[in-house]
């Protein structure tokens, strides 16, 4: 499993950690990262080689499904999600921001 979690011990990161277990489960080559971007801020990023030929409402659906299972509280923390291949992560400035994100004020 290819998964960077910034830190368990966060009971948000770790519930959005285990819902995506399914979707790791069946998407072996899917690279997973959760991070905490401030105290009320999650951003997921997901680089999944399987993304290739589905447009951006089709993988947004297919982890919502995952996502939406979780409480109220954790979904409201979920800023930014990435659904991205590895072709489009190569060009994505929302990638760069993820792998080098900007301070948070908060």
């Amino acid at each position: 499993m290819s998964r960077k979690c910034q830190n368990l011990c966060d009971p948000v990161l770790k519930s959005i950690h285990d819902a995506l277990e399914s979707y790791d489960e069946v998407h072996s080559k899917a690279r997973i990262d959760i991070n905490r971007q401030n105290s009320v801020a999650v951003r997921i990023r997901i680089i999944d080689p399987d993304f290739r030929g589905k447009d951006l409402v089709d993988r947004d659906s297919e982890i919502w499904d995952i996502l939406s299972r979780l409480s109220e509280d954790v979904q409201s923390q979920i800023t930014l999600l990435l659904l991205l291949t590895p072709q489009e992560a190569k060009k994505s400035f929302a990638n760069v921001e993820f792998e080098h994100p900007l301070e948070s004020q908060l």
